[in-house]
């Protein structure tokens, strides 16, 4: 096999640095570069010395590429991913994975109908913070888990490509809980596990030109007893990123998950404790980390480390919070 070939579909920021990240991979080529917006699809194809197309079509029956990255709008991303499927194709599609179950399980049969493989982009997995947690959470050198808490918060989206009309449906993007916390939503239960039960509250207070909250507080309920606790926002003038989990032995607390002089702070019941720069983990760039989790999988045959069985999970927790808002009941699932 020679070089692995890739076309992206959706060449806004997200494409960008997927297909910059990937140029940085020995045996990977950006093949095609595709967006709606010429300017924007010729601008980063010269970047990365690649064809540019307006139509995605146009790359599908391409025997260079070997997979196509999906970075359009999320509620775009089922047709392409699927189109891409059935034309032989691999993918590797952006979060979130779509914004219903319906389309999520299309993806998957598809995938499955082709044999091709389909990724997902929770990238958070492959950042520092992240990682470390998990991998001590999993070596129980602390027990089991009790609790976890994270919250991700900030102000509200205000001009830019953050105020765009599908940014402000939730049928579009997914609302504030697809769109980014897709990545505490995965974070907390590639931790703790599967989750049983989602009871949330929120609403709409300041961002009212959208149709979603942006404000929810949602307690998961973990299949192993633990118990979690999402704070997502966009009511904050003082934003923050950080958590804890609480376990039989101790705590572990990550007050800023990156940036500065953060750490990651361990102690244990028994008095002793440790502090962990998170400067001091060493990772490789995170979004080109994933990338070539995936390609090395789809390479060798074998699913990729973040699958759309992550994907479809992410989108059900945070559909269960948005129906336990509305309906001010608790949802278990499988829904």
């Amino acid at each position: 096999m020679g070089d692995f070939g890739i076309g992206l579909v959706g060449a806004g920021g997200m494409g960008k640095s997927l297909v910059l990240e990937a140029n940085q991979i020995e045996g990977v080529k950006v093949v095609f570069v595709s967006d709606l917006d010429e300017d924007r699809a010729r601008s980063l194809a010269e970047e990365v010395n690649a064809s540019y197309t307006l139509d995605y079509h146009g790359l599908l029956c391409d025997d260079r590429i070997h997979a196509v990255f999906v970075a359009s709008p999320p509620f775009l991303h089922a047709t392409i991913s699927i189109d891409a499927m059935n034309s032989g194709k691999h993918v590797f599609c952006e979060k979130p994975m779509a914004t219903t179950l319906k389309d999520c399980d299309a993806m998957i049969k598809t995938a499955e109908q082709n044999q091709v493989n389909l990724g997902v982009g929770l990238v958070c997995r492959f950042h520092a913070t992240h990682s470390k947690v998990r991998e001590i959470v999993v070596s129980e050198q602390l027990g089991k888990p009790i609790s976890m808490h994270v919250h991700r918060i900030g102000g509200p989206w205000k001009g830019g490509s953050y105020h765009t009309d599908w940014r402000m449906q939730r049928e579009k993007c997914g609302g504030f809980l697809m769109e980014v916390n897709a990545h505490e939503i995965d974070f907390m239960r590639w931790t703790c596990g599967e989750i049983k039960k989602v009871y949330a509250a929120g609403g709409t207070y300041i961002q009212h030109e959208a149709d979603y909250a942006d404000l929810v507080v949602a307690s998961l309920n973990f299949e192993n007893g633990a118990v979690g606790l999402l704070h997502s926002g966009q009511v904050s003038a003082i934003g923050g990123y950080g958590g804890r989990v609480d376990c039989e032995k101790g705590s572990i607390f990550f007050p800023q998950i990156w940036g500065g002089d953060s750490k990651i702070q361990i102690k244990r019941f028994d008095g002793s404790g440790e502090d962990i720069p998170i400067s001091s983990i060493e990772v490789e760039s995170p979004v080109r980390a994933e990338i070539r989790a995936f390609i090395d999988a789809t390479i060798d045959g074998v699913a990729p480390p973040v699958a759309g069985a992550d994907g479809r999970a992410a989108t059900e927790i945070a559909l269960a919070a948005y129906r336990s808002i509305e309906t001010g009941d608790p949802v278990n699932l499988p829904m």
